[in-house]
C-alpha cells in the first residue's frame, strides 16, 4: 500500500477526485472495523489491556518496517522544531488509545452492541464538530438526515435500557481523533502520522505489559499456541491498515457532507 503525503499528494487533484478517494478510503476503513468484533473474540482469553499493548507495539513495528523498506526517515528530524505538531499528534494518540481500550473492553465483555451504538453515533458527533468547530454548513435536507439519525440514536438508547456511556466515549473519542487528524493532515502523511502516534504510545504499552506480567497474572502471549500468538502479532496489520485508510479519508473529505 502506498500512502501519499497529505500536503503533496493532493497536488494536481481536483476537489472531487480528492473527496472521492477519501470516501473510498473511509468506506474501506469502516468496513474493516466492522469485522473487529470477530477478530477480538478470537483473541480471548487475552485481556483487553494486553490486546491494547499488542496493537500499539506491533503497529509501530509494522510502520517501522515499511519506513525501513522505503528508507523514509528524513521527516523525523524536523519534528524537533515543530512542537505544536508533535503536541497535536500526541493528543490524537491519546484519543485513539482511549477509543481502542474502551472498544476492546466492550467487545471482550459481551457488550458489542454498545460498541456498535458508539460507531452509529460517531458520524453525528463528527458532523457536529464540522459545523461547530470548522464552520461547515449543512443544507436543509442534510439537517433533516441528521435529525433522523438523532431520533434513531435516541430510540436505540432507550431500547438498550441504560445510559450509553460506552457508546458516547467511543463516538466522541473517535470524532475528536478525526478532527485532530484533519488538522495535522497537511503536515504529516498517513504513515508518518500513525508511526508517530504509536511511538508516543509505545512507552505506555510497554508499561501495561509489565503491569500485566507482574501483577495481572502473567502475559497470555505464547500461552495458547502459535495460532493465538500469530493473531496477537497480526494486531499490527489489523490496526494499521484501517487507520491509514481513515487518515486518507480525514485529510480529503470535509467533516460535514456539504463542505
Amino acid at each position: 500500500m502506498t500512502i501519499e503525503p497529505g500536503a503533496q499528494g493532493d497536488r494536481g487533484r481536483t476537489p472531487m477526485t480528492g473527496a472521492t478517494t477519501g470516501l473510498i478510503a473511509g468506506f474501506g476503513a469502516y468496513g474493516l472495523w466492522g469485522l473487529f468484533p470477530l477478530y477480538f473474540d478470537a483473541l480471548t482469553p487475552t485481556g483487553a489491556w494486553e490486546i491494547l499493548a499488542n496493537r500499539i507495539l506491533w503497529t509501530l513495528v509494522l510502520c517501522g518496517a515499511i519506513l525501513l523498506v522505503r528508507k523514509d526517515f528524513a521527516w523525523i528530524v524536523p519534528l524537533r522544531h515543530q512542537p505544536k505538531l508533535v503536541a497535536g499528534v500526541t493528543v490524537a494518540a491519546l484519543l485513539i488509545a482511549t477509543n481502542w481500550i474502551v472498544y476492546v473492553l466492550a467487545v471482550t465483555s459481551g457488550h458489542t452492541s454498545d460498541a456498535a451504538l458508539g460507531y452509529f453515533l460517531n458520524p453525528l458527533v463528527t458532523v457536529g464538530l464540522g459545523v461547530l468547530v470548522l464552520g461547515e454548513r449543512l443544507r436543509p435536507l442534510q439537517w433533516a438526515a441528521v435529525g433522523v439519525g438523532v431520533l434513531a440514536a435516541g430510540y436505540l438508547t432507550l431500547a438498550g435500557g441504560r445510559f450509553p456511556l460506552t457508546a458516547l466515549v467511543l463516538a466522541c473519542s473517535f470524532a475528536l481523533y478525526g478532527l485532530v487528524k484533519k488538522k495535522v493532515g497537511d503536515h504529516l502523511d498517513a504513515l508518518h502520522g500513525l508511526t508517530l502516534e504509536t511511538a508516543v504510545l509505545s512507552p505506555i504499552a510497554g508499561l501495561v505489559l509489565v503491569i500485566v506480567a507482574v501483577w495481572g497474572g502473567g502475559l497470555d502471549f505464547g500461552r495458547h499456541g502459535a495460532g493465538h500468538a500469530a493473531l496477537l502479532v497480526f494486531a499490527g496489520v489489523a490496526t494499521a491498515v484501517p487507520l491509514l485508510l481513515f487518515a486518507v479519508a480525514a485529510q480529503r473529505i470535509p467533516r460535514s457532507p456539504s463542505a
